[in-house]
């Protein structure tokens, strides 16, 4: 069976896929890849379904040894670089790598989380219906841990056909991020409502897989910052008393006490994932219907990008490598749009 050995990689690397559903009731998240956007894309370019298990990288890349036979992989997410055998790879372009051959992983220029797909996925029991390791239930993953150095990681299947590359780039909405209000802006005075629609917050160093903290302006509360706890969606904007809001991700728990002032919408979840410590960012009020023509619209980008898979060397050109090293949308908080 071919296999990749783990020769180093950061401490923030595990395997993820698109979720555990259905289990929330029980107290049990849904985990799985930060950047759903990223591993659809990379997925797509090994010839795998787009929530197939891969290995999410955060900031820190690391250094993989193929064993056992050929195995096609692709990088997608986070701008960071690619190298077989010390040969840089085109960005958004699969590439079929040899037994004894070594892939490697820059840490990220840009953004925070990367994925690398392997064609076929990989050979790991999945717990409750995934494979997306989640730290504190103790879940999937290889054997209900991290991906570390000295694993070895077996690989289903194997390349087919050509690699591929993208020729339509993968786009994410910019500006600020849309919010949808509730369950609980009840709990919120206008001017704290105000407060967080006009005010700019910045990315805390209390930020993981579980959500997001935020520093800036308090928002104001209207009747106080506990509530019967209640169930917590993925992109859920919470205030606790100190009024900074925390924005709740892929790990967050189930329930929470604290009144929920807005929850991101879906579509921009991946490039709200993509932002460090320290960084900017804005929320803008929409409506529910927008946030269902967003993700509507998301979607559709999606499949444009499949459609517009070409084998590699097919128009491998100098202008389609600016465009897609042109990277800066995780930054950026007043283009139109953002490449990913």
């Amino acid at each position: 069976m071919t296999a990749l050995t783990v020769r180093d990689c950061g401490a923030g690397t595990s395997i993820q896929d698109g979720g555990r559903f259905g289990y929330r009731r029980y107290g049990v998240g849904p985990a799985g890849a930060m950047d759903r956007v990223a591993l659809a894309v990379a997925n797509m370019l090994v010839g795998n379904e787009p929530g197939t298990g891969a290995i999410e990288f955060a900031v820190f890349g690391g250094q993989f040894e193929v064993e056992g036979g050929d195995i096609r992989v692709a990088l997608a997410g986070a701008m960071a670089e690619m190298k077989i055998d010390g040969e840089p790879v085109a960005p958004l372009t699969s590439v079929t790598v040899k037994a004894g051959q070594v892939i490697s992983i820059a840490p990220a220029r840009l953004g925070t989380f990367m994925v690398l797909a392997v064609a076929g996925g990989f050979d790991l029991k999945p717990d409750l219906g995934s494979q997306s390791f989640h730290l504190r239930a103790g879940l999937g993953g290889v054997e209900r841990g991290p991906v570390k150095a000295g694993q070895t990681l077996h690989v289903l299947g194997g390349p087919v056909g050509p690699d591929l590359m993208a020729t339509v780039a993968p786009k994410v909405h910019a500006g600020a991020y849309r919010v949808v209000l509730g369950p609980q802006d009840d709990y919120f005075t206008e001017a704290g409502i105000a407060t967080l629609t006009s005010q700019a917050y910045t990315i805390s160093a209390q930020a993981d897989r579980m959500g997001y903290r935020l520093s800036g302006p308090a928002v104001e509360h209207a009747k106080g910052f506990n509530i019967v706890s209640d169930g917590i969606p993925t992109g859920a904007i919470q205030v606790p008393g100190s009024g900074e809001p925390i924005v709740l991700l892929a790990d967050c728990g189930t329930t929470g006490g604290y009144p929920k002032i807005a929850t991101l919408i879906s579509a921009d979840l991946p490039r709200f994932v993509q932002q460090r410590p320290g960084s900017e960012v804005r929320f803008m009020v929409v409506g529910r219907d927008e946030a269902i023509q967003a993700a509507r619209e998301q979607a559709a980008m999606l499949q444009a990008v499949k459609a517009g898979l070409q084998p590699v060397g097919g128009g491998l050109d100098s202008g389609r490598l600016l465009s897609l090293n042109l990277v800066d949308g995780w930054v950026s908080a007043q283009a139109e749009e953002a490449i990913l």
